[in-house]
């Protein structure tokens, strides 16, 4: 019999009583979010029209490297957590590597994903205040789901407007976030005016989360004792995210390793920041020497691609003007199954870092990715969310790498989901009917070109 450990829990006494934020201790600061309209830095109390007076706090916080989790939060949090480390033997034998790969399995909380992680947090806050009402936008419908539970956990209404391919292509996340009570309409919508002009001008527009997001901040400021919500971008969303990380370094311990690697999908930035920014606190204050790869989709390529420079974060330039690498807040995506991933820019703190050499990117086309979503789920009995399959296909690639070069390296990958909910995006691979999409360096730069005067 084999005496090899696969997973690695910690007891309820051991989960994380504390969130990290990072930008306490960069050393170069993310540049500040700056008002739209006057073009000046952000302020706290800038954002408080939009989110939970404790969010916008969290926001902008540079000085506090940890922030307490509210205990009811916490509680919360043991329905669930801690999450599983495990080491993927099944993937290592399949591969033929002499890498030692592990993945956190974000995929065990209550909604299938790691958006629980913020959504709770963000519903507490806002019940706290008094709010009765909260809005948010979803792509793949993850974080909806996650949202729609919180606020009814906290006696909240929901609304939720979700991409239209996905609400299309994803009907039972739509389901889900019915299930829990939650209102979901697919946008761009005629209920807003952001969704309507854009509908105007692009009838068949199919949406994308720029839209979302704009049509959800809307309906925010027009209804009474309301606040919108967001699942990823933000860095007070990254901050609830990094106890994936904070777990995941208890339990590296427990396996008597440490990454060489850190590798998470990369959307807007949540999960890749949730399982990379603790690991990487020791890159910056003693010097470790790990890599960290965001793995985006090659059809929304900001990070390889972007450009670094103020941008909204949706597309009707509702948001706080953003530095971040970004495509141009008008950039549409390619209708990829992968609709968490489809979004324009980055957070100003993963942007910060990637211009500072602390990380990479890597961009995975939507081909590779689902083949390496196959093999994992062949090898690890698992089969994951189209977002995770570009971790599984950066983890593929540098356990290749070890082939080659006969390094037994430690690769730590988020499997931010499952995809039992996106099996029409499996039948659709199967079928031969998903393709790579190729974009073209002047169609980035039409995009680029249009936001050069922001």
């Amino acid at each position: 019999m084999s005496n090899k450990q696969k997973r690695y829990i910690l007891s309820e006494e051991d989960i994380p009583k504390f969130w990290y934020n990072i930008q306490a201790d960069m050393v170069n600061k993310p540049m500040a979010p700056l008002n739209p309209k006057t073009k000046e830095p952000l302020k706290p109390e800038d954002l408080y029209p939009i989110f939970a007076k404790e969010l916008c706090h969290q926001e902008l916080d540079q000085e506090n490297a940890w922030i307490e989790i509210p205990e009811t939060v916490r509680e919360m949090y043991k329905y669930w957590r801690s999450t599983p480390l495990v080491r993927a033997y099944g993937l290592e034998k399949a591969l033929g590597t002499p890498a030692h790969i592990y993945f956190k399995n974000e995929s065990t909380s209550p909604i299938g994903s790691h958006k629980l992680n913020s959504a709770l947090p963000q519903a507490y806050y806002c019940k706290e205040e008094g709010v009765t009402n909260i809005t948010t936008e979803t792509g793949a419908g993850q974080w909806g789901a996650a949202l729609s539970y919180a606020a009814k956990v906290f006696g909240l209404e929901a609304a939720v407007y979700q991409v239209k391919i996905s609400y299309n292509q994803k009907p039972y996340r739509r389901s889900i976030m019915q299930t829990f009570g939650a209102q979901v309409t697919p946008s761009p919508s005629m209920s807003t005016r952001a969704g309507k002009d854009i509908l105007t001008k692009t009838p068949n527009h199919q949406g994308s989360l720029g839209t979302a997001i704009s049509e959800a901040i809307e309906l925010a400021q027009t209804t009474p004792n309301c606040k919108y919500t967001l699942g990823s971008v933000l860095s007070h969303v990254t901050l609830h995210q990094t106890i994936i990380g904070l777990e995941a370094e208890k339990q590296m311990e427990m396996a008597g390793e440490y990454p060489d690697i850190v590798i998470g999908c990369f959307g807007g930035g949540s999960n890749f920041g949730g399982i990379c920014f603790p690991f990487m606190r020791h890159t910056i204050k003693e010097g470790r020497q790990t890599r960290y790869i965001a793995a985006e989709p090659a059809s929304c390529p900001k990070l390889t691609r972007g450009k670094f420079q103020y941008d909204f974060a949706d597309e009707a330039g509702y948001t706080p003007l953003l530095p971040m690498y970004t495509l141009g807040h008008k950039f549409a995506p390619a209708n990829i199954h992968a609709g968490g991933l489809r979004f324009h820019g980055a957070g100003v703190i993963v942007s910060q870092l990637l211009k500072d050499g602390l990380m990479e990117a890597m961009d995975i086309n939507q081909l590779e990715s689902f083949e390496c979503g196959c093999l994992f789920a062949q090898s690890e009995g698992i089969i994951p969310a189209p977002e995770s399959c570009h971790a599984i296909a950066a983890a593929v690639r540098e356990a290749k790498k070890c082939i080659e070069t006969g390094e037994e390296k430690v690769i730590l990958f988020n499997l931010s989901g499952h995809g039992l909910i996106d099996m029409a995006s499996y039948d659709q691979y199967f079928a031969g009917n998903l393709v790579n999409y190729e974009l073209k360096d002047e169609d980035i730069q039409k995009n680029l070109d249009d936001i050069s005067n922001i």
